[in-house]
């Protein structure tokens, strides 16, 4: 079984396009969003258009629950909202769609007749905010883990690829980033996970071009700050 596992979209559409086309040439068994479909470019309500037309299972993210209190406002006004414009210009269905997200998802398999449980969330089990980074501490890990019965934990959030293994039972897999990656690489990046019931989980990091500068661009030809179109061209 192939499973793709992606997030932090982060409105940029030219991104989000270029790894549809690339996932669609993998022939996944199945596809999962782990959540930030929004925020930091312009085109939200395409993204959540797409993910809602293929029926892809998300996760909400930090910044997709920032629609609660960032109401849509007026074409007017949309002229002085700066970095929250991102947020004012998601139609009002879609925001009902991001606040009702899902936090986790886990899927229970039987390898090589023992469990293996893989839990998804945005930042950590405890926390959408909640940052698990490759460096952070073994035993809190794996106190997060026991603590959700999860043997692999795939998060998003930090926008930095990595495939950690603290024990025998307890793996770590952050997907990166398909829209906003921060790793020093501008490609979008998404991870695919390969079970079978002989060899062990693999692991595959995959990244991908898109026109970098077209999702620039539409940063810098709306509100939002100049600075997000650099961050996306430098991979920062």
């Amino acid at each position: 079984m192939k499973i793709a596992l992606f997030s932090d979209i982060h409105a940029n559409l030219p991104a989000f396009e270029a790894f549809l086309k690339d996932l669609d040439s993998k022939q996944a068994d199945a596809f999962y969003c782990l959540g930030d479909l929004v925020g930091y470019n312009v085109w939200p309500n395409e993204i959540i258009n797409e993910i809602r037309k293929r029926g892809i299972a998300t996760l909400v993210g930090n910044h997709d629950l920032k629609v609660k209190a960032l109401p849509q406002i007026s074409r007017e006004a949309l002229a002085e909202t700066g970095k929250d414009y991102a947020y004012h210009i998601i139609e009002p269905d879609n925001r009902v769609y991001l606040l009702t997200l899902p936090s986790h998802i886990k899927l229970e398999f039987k390898i090589q007749d023992k469990e293996f449980n893989v839990l998804m969330v945005h930042g950590s089990p405890r926390s959408v905010d909640e940052y698990v980074l490759e460096n952070t501490e073994a035993a809190y890990v794996t106190e997060l883990m026991n603590e959700a019965g999860a043997n692999m934990l795939c998060v998003g959030h930090s926008h930095k690829p990595y495939h950690r293994i603290i024990d025998q039972d307890k793996q770590v897999v952050n997907t990166g980033s398909v829209g906003k990656p921060k790793d020093g690489n501008p490609q979008g990046g998404y991870v695919m996970l390969t079970l079978d019931d002989i060899n062990p989980i693999k692991v595959e990091f995959i990244r991908f071009d898109y026109d970098v500068d077209k999702a620039a661009k539409g940063i810098e030809e709306s509100p939002l700050p100049d600075e997000f179109g650099e961050r996306l061209r430098e991979g920062v």
